[in-house]
């Protein structure tokens, strides 16, 4: 059979013949899927003998369908047709394209994705907020925190409020807004359902503004919105972050906590949690801690992960006192 007659799950096999047995094996390991795994071992126990350079036209085109993710992952599905056709040609970019047409799914309006902030905010910043939501959630966090940095405050607050509460985005309403906007910017179209938006996309920008529009955001919603607040507020910094604080933030933060409920809150902790801790410490207050530690035996995760919280808590309370320095992008750098 030669390769252009093999199926895709035939050219699965081949590829897995191709890459030898321990490469295979580990493929396999790592599909998870019994039944795919059943498929692909019967195809290979019925592939039989390849001839050379069917297999290598296999392993070639199986390189190229790799190349095009990345190339697409990079830049989006034009800059993979450019540098495909610039490299195998017109008909072969758009043979391998389409292959991948079925189950690629461009992110929608992709073509913002590649443009200017400052751009994308004189375009947007007339839109309806919900668009404008829209549009900054499918963008990259470092992307959108410039583009919510130059909204005005009071739309700022309602995008914020949009998209925390974004759950799920039909295909229509995405074909809709970007053929409003294609008139300006060329639009990718997605024909599946796609998440985007929700608590961690809008924690994702917020960590990445300068500390002025994160305060106004936060404490329009707190006004407006305070359990929605109040959760952004949960995952904006982590226990575990207390390992980017400096030592004198550190120290302070030590101050207000209780041993006993620090030493509950280590021992959910990793090692480099504890380290820059115990690093931060007396002599005596380690011992005691570690002596707690030591003893403590089994605890709730719920109990650990509260008390955590506490500790984050009062972290945050440090901070907008101005005690500590909470290191974001944007506006906090510091002046010796």
């Amino acid at each position: 059979m030669r390769a252009q007659q093999l199926t895709g799950k035939q050219k699965a096999a081949a590829l897995l013949v191709a890459l030898g047995p321990e490469t295979a094996s580990a493929i396999l390991k790592s599909l998870g899927n019994s039944e795919d795994i059943e498929m692909l071992t019967l195809e290979v126990a019925n592939l039989g003998k390849l001839p050379s350079e069917d297999t290598e036209r296999v392993l070639e085109e199986f390189y190229h369908i790799l190349q095009a993710n990345q190339y697409i992952s990079t830049g989006g599905v034009q800059y993979a047709r450019e540098l495909l056709t610039k490299a195998l040609g017109l008909e072969k970019a758009e043979e391998i394209l389409h292959r991948l047409s079925e189950s690629l799914t461009a992110l929608p309006f992709e073509f913002i994705r590649q443009a200017d902030p400052m751009q994308i905010l004189n375009f947007i910043q007339n839109e309806h907020p919900q668009t404008i939501a829209l549009i900054l959630a499918y963008m990259k966090s470092e992307q959108a925190a410039m583009v919510v940095s130059g909204l005005p405050s009071e739309l700022q607050t309602d995008v914020a409020t949009r998209i925390a509460q974004m759950d799920r985005t039909t295909p229509a309403v995405l074909r809709e807004v970007e053929k409003v906007l294609e008139r300006k910017f060329s639009a990718v179209m997605s024909q599946d359902f796609t998440n985007a938006g929700g608590l961690k996309s809008l924690v994702a920008m917020l960590n990445s503004v300068d500390r002025g529009t994160e305060k106004t955001i936060l404490e329009s919603l707190e006004e407006q919105n305070p359990d929605l607040a109040e959760e952004i507020k949960k995952l904006m910094f982590v226990f575990e972050d207390i390992v980017l604080l400096d030592d004198r933030s550190i120290q302070r933060i030590l101050r207000e906590v209780d041993t006993k409920e620090l030493s509950l809150a280590l021992k959910g902790s990793n090692d480099e949690v504890r380290a820059k801790v115990f690093k931060n410490m007396s002599e005596r207050m380690g011992k005691i801690v570690k002596d707690e530690l030591e003893f403590m035996g089994p605890v709730r995760v719920r109990d650990v992960e509260e008390v955590q919280q506490k500790i984050v808590s009062i972290i945050r309370t440090l901070e907008e006192r101005g005690e500590i320095i909470v290191s974001r992008g944007g506006g906090d750098e510091l002046l010796s």
